[in-house]
């Protein structure tokens, strides 16, 4: 038995890390445990492991007294003073024992114990490992994939990537090396979980950290973030020094940094632009290369209403909504976009305004007559009482016009 616990010990303190102290009292505890409770109940055991060669040694506690009422705890002082010379009533007496004599049931029940310190030591790791790791890049290797969620090996540690976490469109096959956030670590009934992410706008965040050292060291801040992942990210920079320029520097030179994170995003598209506190000007970098013909800002609310020109609309609201998302959560406003109507911006309005000046007619006249397609004065060649009578004229609002038409 001495070997077997022996290579127990080296084996937990090689391969698992588990001090060998540690390993002993929990052997030696639950063999002492088992043993009280099976064959040598009601005794009181001390158990004993030499951590250099793994000898199981154990002893019965027993107290000495003059007349025993209970054997399994006391022995008679003559018995005692046999044992050990110069016993004392009152004195607690250790009488060795074979190890053997513990039973089955304590071998398996130290058996267990191993594994359940074991289980307990390896989450006690996970969590003192990477608890300082959260908020960081890791780099693992995809294992499976179970329902939605993906699991991960980071080597020394599982971790999984739940599908909400996910990019849409990302496919993931076993073997495959991956760099995702360290998101969380979540406790469980199963011990401490490593919750790890590629969808949370803070992968994009701390990708930027690490390869613009402009952010990393503070000059630059990025100071509002939004990303639909998968599809593209918006961010809003600034710099504490003039000479910086914070849009060039995330960019990089020929766009060298920017690319390098669009390349770990798959394609997702990125768009860095200039912060600024007023909402107004912020509308107007975010909404670029789409020109704001309007902006009408209700401070009560926190709205924003934006009116574009027609051949803008669709730059400005973009692919299902995205660019109008995206901006509306990077200002922290909401924000609505609508078409651009010029005053006086009335193509019917117009034309009807034109015939009433320059031919003295009534309002309505000259609508029926833009209706039936003389949009302008010089529309009238050529029309007689008949053409303005086979549009719905009477002969004696045909002639009326005509009359006018002529005076002018």
């Amino acid at each position: 038995m001495s070997s077997e616990i022996l290579s127990v010990l080296e084996y937990m303190e090689k391969e698992k890390g588990i001090p060998r102290t540690d390993m002993i009292a929990t052997i030696a505890n639950a063999l002492k445990t088992a043993a009280q409770k099976g064959v040598n109940s009601g005794q009181e055991l001390k158990i004993e492991i030499n951590p250099k060669n793994g000898q199981l040694h154990a002893w019965c506690l027993l107290k000495v007294v003059d007349s025993v009422s209970n054997p399994k705890t006391e022995i008679h002082v003559e018995k005692a003073q046999a044992l050990k010379e110069g016993a004392l009533i009152g004195e607690v007496l250790e009488k060795e024992i074979d190890p053997s004599s513990l039973g089955r049931i304590a071998a398996q029940t130290a058996r267990q114990a191993v594994m359940q310190r074991l289980r307990q030591f390896e989450k006690d790791r996970i969590f003192d490992e990477f608890k300082d790791q959260v908020g960081n890049i890791v780099t693992g290797t995809v294992r499976r994939r179970e329902r939605n969620d993906l699991f991960i090996d980071l080597g020394k540690a599982e971790a999984v990537m739940p599908g909400k976490e996910q990019v849409p469109g990302e496919e993931y096959q076993p073997g495959e090396r991956i760099r995702c956030l360290l998101l969380a670590i979540e406790s469980t009934p199963r011990g401490p979980e490593i919750i790890l992410s590629r969808g949370s706008p803070k992968f994009v965040r701390r990708l930027f950290e690490l390869e613009v050292t402009e952010i990393a060291d503070g000059t630059v801040k990025i100071e509002a973030f939004a990303r639909e992942p998968g599809y593209r990210t918006k961010i809003a920079v600034t710099s504490s020094d003039s000479k910086v320029d914070p849009v060039g520097a995330c960019v990089g030179a020929r766009g060298a940094r920017v690319k390098t994170i669009v390349r770990e995003l798959n394609g997702e598209k990125i768009d860095i632009i200039r912060y600024f506190a007023d909402p107004r000007e912020m509308v107007i970098e975010a909404m670029k290369p789409a020109v704001p013909r309007e902006i009408v800002i209700d401070e009560k609310s926190h709205r924003i209403l934006l009116k574009v020109a027609t051949e803008d609309l669709a730059i400005a609201i973009g692919r299902k909504g995205q660019n109008a998302r995206l901006t509306s959560r990077l200002i922290g406003w909401r924000l609505d976009i609508e078409e651009f109507h010029a005053v006086g911006d009335d193509p019917r309005g117009n034309a009807v305004a034109s015939l009433v000046k320059a031919f003295e007619l009534e309002a309505d006249i000259a609508g029926r007559l833009v209706d039936m397609g003389i949009n302008s004065p010089a529309a009238f060649e050529g029309v007689d009482e008949d053409d303005l009578v086979d549009a719905g004229f009477t002969a004696e609002e045909a002639t009326a016009i005509i009359a006018r038409v002529a005076q002018r």
